[in-house]
């Protein structure tokens, strides 16, 4: 079976705090069967409290006691998923974990029973909470694996009666995995997909041995321009990170979704070309279609797919793209040519019944020679193929969405908004640590309802988390401003708690941050300084603070226009 999918960590953080009814435009344009990119998979976080590209994302269970399926975004997101296309499949995949279970150590596999419960306990969460249906697990994205683990999380799924949730592994390398589950028949009955990142269209001799289902369980990770790639090898999935670029631009790998959304204040999004390139694939096939032997390249550049549903419905996909737009952030994509050409198609057998076959055709390139999936008339056996060119010829269609005009951008009024289902304020995006809403039953007054930073041990990472937690909202390019806001220092003696503007990283660059930080500690104390590990002192002296009480912060930025140069 063949079809584009996507997946997403961190990077629609925004996007649940959009106003209707563009949020539900977004979530059609991505969901919706026959209307947009119609995913036919959601692959989303596990969270785990720690750093994972763009944020940091809630753990369902902090602490070994603990458990909440609330937090975070992603069972609203999987949800609304579901309700657009009841037959998406649904992956969920760990990036960090919590703390406790690395009992000391930064390593998931301490206790291999306890971090299988833990899994366990998200999947059997999410039926009991959401009745959503986990269909496939994974391991630990692009970290080590290991094999004794992937064999008692089978056991345990099993255990639970959760046969039916397949396992992928190792969401790295082809090379390390499929050479393991030739030597183990235990674990090549245990492992269900193999799943390799960024492989661009090649496997290795081993994965194929395997006879397992060979995905590209994540790709992409491209400025959502007119440049992409297509994978014709034996995969049969192809996961882009991400979803939708709905986190601020200035974090790692900005813009890299196949829509950008990140103005919930405003109502704006852009329906990106990606949407529809992967429209050529994902409205005209679905889950269990199957490729047929027929799939190749063009004589004079390109290549060509076929898929059916082994019914009579037949689905051929042809690509033109030019080297210059076929290229993404990895791997390397060594120099072809593209020209003009007919292409031959003879249908035979069952398909030679088939009384035609629509037509749909995206071109990419300048706006103004652009099109983006558009139905051209009924075809008959040959087709004239231009460059940066992409076509869909099928017998099985209904009624298509067709691009529509953009959404018009609204007045950029930055407010916050409370939504009660969620445990996170609305536009913050925690880079290191874990903010969530806090009802203070003991203060009847202005601070009953707070935001509080929940963690008091550090996850087992898999970025470099920074040593201060820390969430960000806004743009660091904006140069005159006032912060203003009111902090409890809850730890005595010890205890900190900062303000800051115009921090210039996130992500996995939350370590490096630059910008200006106004601290006040618990010992009496107050600092000023120019980056996030505190190396860079403006000012510093002492105060009257003490911890367990509450104090106004605030902090006046003001930037000329040669200091903005030099900043920038």
């Amino acid at each position: 079976m063949g079809f584009m999918v996507t997946d997403l960590w961190a990077t629609s953080r925004l996007l649940v705090n959009y106003p209707e009814p563009y949020r539900s435009q977004i979530l059609d344009y991505l969901f919706k069967p026959n209307f947009g990119a119609s995913l036919h998979i959601l692959k989303v976080e596990i969270g785990g409290d720690g750093q994972t590209t763009d944020g940091t994302e809630p753990s369902h269970m902090h602490y070994a006691l603990d458990e909440n399926y609330f937090r975070g975004y992603e069972w609203w997101l999987m949800k609304e998923a579901k309700k657009r296309n009841p037959n998406i499949t649904l992956i969920g995949l760990p990036w960090s974990f919590p703390g406790w279970l690395g009992k000391g150590f930064n390593w998931p596999y301490v206790n291999l029973q306890l971090t299988a419960y833990y899994v366990v306990t998200w999947i059997v969460g999410a039926k009991r909470y959401h009745d959503l249906d986990i269909d496939y697990i994974g391991i630990w994205n692009e970290r080590s694996y290991n094999v004794n683990y992937i064999k008692v999380l089978r056991k345990m799924l099993n255990y639970q009666g959760l046969q039916q949730v397949k396992i992928i592994a190792s969401d790295s390398l082809w090379e390390s995995i499929s050479a393991f589950m030739l030597l183990d028949a235990e674990l090549l009955k245990a492992i269900d997909v193999i799943g390799a990142h960024y492989p661009g269209t090649h496997t290795v001799k081993d994965a194929k041995l395997t006879g397992k289902k060979l995905w590209s369980s994540e790709d992409f990770s491209t400025l959502n321009s007119d440049t992409g790639n297509y994978i014709n090898g034996y995969m049969t999935s192809t996961i882009a990170w991400n979803l939708v670029a709905s986190y601020y631009e200035q974090l790692p790998y900005g813009r890299c979704g196949l829509m950008t959304a990140q103005e919930p204040w405003s109502g704006h999004y852009v329906v990106e070309s990606p949407v529809w390139v992967s429209a050529h694939t994902t409205q005209f096939t679905e889950p269990g279609w199957y490729y047929l032997k027929t799939v190749g390249h063009l004589e004079k550049g390109g290549s060509y797919v076929a898929l059916t549903d082994g019914l009579g419905n037949l689905t051929i996909i042809i690509e033109t793209m030019s080297h210059k737009h076929s290229k993404c952030i990895r791997p390397f994509l060594p120099y072809f040519n593209v020209s003009q050409q007919f292409a031959t198609f003879i249908l035979k057998g069952s398909f030679s019944e088939i009384p035609e076959l629509q037509v749909w055709y995206t071109k990419l390139g300048k706006s103004s020679e652009r099109f983006l999936f558009k139905q051209l008339d009924s075809l008959w056996f040959t087709w004239n193929c231009k460059k940066m060119r992409l076509f869909t010829l099928t017998s099985h269609w209904s009624q298509r969405q067709l691009p529509a005009a953009q959404n018009p951008s609204l007045p950029k009024n930055f407010c916050v908004r409370k939504l009660h289902f969620l445990s996170e304020a609305p536009n913050f995006a925690d880079q290191t640590g874990v903010f969530e809403y806090f009802t203070n039953i003991k203060d009847p007054g202005e601070h009953r309802f707070t935001l509080r930073q929940v963690l008091n041990q550090r996850p087992i990472t898999w970025a470099a988390d920074a040593s201060n937690t820390i969430t960000i909202i806004g743009d660091y390019n904006w140069t005159n401003l006032t912060i203003k806001c009111d902090v409890y220092i809850e730890t005595p003696d010890t205890g900190g708690v900062f303000i800051a503007g115009r921090v210039n990283k996130g992500g996995i660059l939350i370590r490096s941050a630059r910008g200006i930080f106004f601290w006040i500690f618990a010992n009496g104390s107050y600092r000023v300084t120019g980056d996030l590990a505190g190396w860079i002192i403006y000012a510093l002296g002492h105060v009257e603070v003490t911890a367990k009480k509450w104090y106004t912060l605030t902090l006046t930025i003001r930037v000329s226009i040669a200091d903005w140069r030099i900043w920038r």
